[in-house]
């Protein structure tokens, strides 16, 4: 059950909002944990189900955590109370779903829970990487540092998505449009075109009767179609999510796609791994506990496995260069770039430069494919649509010839 309440903190501020409990008396002694006094307190009514959140649309997108990181960060750095700081990011937010979360790890941290425990028990909104780094800040005493490199490791990560997302936006949006109205057009118009010329009983050229057995199985097949590719998308979905080795097939085979796989994708996870790598050995960690949440962050279950044996390499005294030189994912330049840092002991720097140079690589690679993606999809759908407009014009001109 859900009680609402109203009650003054220690501070003498008015809190509001929903605690759950299985009676009233146990809402009120939760309450009373944390040193606050009751206003009031009565049972929450249940809004009507089409005023429910759904759960499916309860999450915090990235730009959200991003923006929360930095303000975060700003405000500890104004030297303004965590607790003060957590409830002002709580009103500023406009997700329900992340104020109540905020709320939740404000409340936590009132009554007594460090920050990164906190913030590891919404693990599916705070990652691996994330809570480390805060309690990288909070063992070295530099929680301010640790919450500015975070800031700027999650902008940067999140201006890198975008950027790679955004280039996929226009051909994915052209090309799904051109499947749909080529396949209204088989079902609705092609059918009235060939059957005119069907009648004229002339032999019909090769891609004309191609062009007519295509539109006769998306008109008598079309629900079997659309029940294979929904079926098709749903298990690859779940196996995604749910099977291990199935993940590590698709990571695999996502990093040979020709030309996307090594000039983007593959430069993205480097550039991830350098900058995860390099922040948190800034923030405090040693290698091997960056090395660790590195693999579990690098978003990639061929990056994860490479940097996990790594650290295994590292842990019994051999380099982290001569480690990750063994895996042909890992281009020489990187491993050359480490062993110089192992050199001259400045490791977390040679990463930063790293990063901020795949970063560059990616960018760049991502502008090239963008000019390039335009005209190429004018040359496939300009082709196609000469095909399906050959398909019909030649039946119907050489009908007309022979009248």
């Amino acid at each position: 059950m859900q009680f609402s309440y109203i009650a003054k903190t220690k501070q003498g501020e008015t809190q509001s909002g929903l605690v759950e409990a299985s009676t009233s008396r146990g809402a009120i002694e939760s309450l009373q944990a944390k040193g606050w006094i009751i206003l009031r307190l009565e049972e929450s009514r249940q809004a009507p189900i089409y005023a429910r959140q759904l759960k499916i649309f309860q999450r915090v997108k990235q730009k959200e955590l991003v923006n929360f990181a930095r303000q975060l960060s700003i405000l500890f750095s104004a030297q303004v109370p965590l607790l003060e700081s957590l409830h002002a990011l709580s009103r500023q937010t406009q997700n329900s779903y992340f104020q109540k979360i905020i709320l939740d790890i404000a409340d936590d941290v009132e009554g007594g829970t460090i920050l990164s425990k906190a913030f590891a028990r919404h693990p599916k909104q705070f990652s691996v990487f994330f809570i480390n780094m805060v309690r990288s800040g909070e063992a070295s005493g530099s929680l301010e540092n640790a919450l500015q490199y975070l800031a700027d490791y999650m902008e940067k990560q999140h201006y890198l998505i975008s950027r790679v997302r955004g280039a996929m936006i226009y051909p994915a949006f052209i090309t799904s449009a051109f499947l749909l109205i080529g396949t209204l057009m088989m079902i609705l118009v092609v059918p009235q075109l060939t059957s005119f010329i069907e009648e004229s009983g002339q032999d019909l050229p090769f891609t004309t009767k191609i062009l007519i057995g295509v539109s006769d199985f998306l008109r008598g097949w079309w629900w079997l179609l659309a029940l294979a590719l929904i079926s098709g998308i749903s298990y690859l979905v779940y196996s995604i999510k749910h099977s291990l080795p199935f993940r590590r097939r698709w990571h695999t085979f996502l990093l040979k796609i020709p030309v996307f796989g090594k000039t983007v994708l593959q430069k993205m996870y480097l550039a991830r791994f350098a900058d995860n790598l390099s922040t948190l050995i800034q923030g405090g960690l040693t290698i091997l506990q960056a090395l660790q949440v590195s693999s579990e962050v690098v978003g990639n279950l061929v990056f994860a496995q490479i940097i996990t044996e790594a650290k295994e390499e590292v842990r019994i005294g051999n380099t982290l260069s001569s480690a990750l030189a063994k895996h042909e994912q890992i281009p020489p330049l990187v491993s050359q770039m480490i062993a110089t840092g192992e050199k001259t002991g400045s490791i977390d720097v040679i990463l930063k430069k790293m990063a901020q140079f795949y970063n560059k690589e990616v960018d760049n690679t991502v502008d090239n494919l963008s000019q390039l993606i335009e005209p190429i999809l004018i040359l496939l759908i300009g082709g196609a649509v000469a095909i399906l407009v050959a398909s019909i014009l030649m039946p119907i001109y050489n009908v007309a010839n022979s009248m």
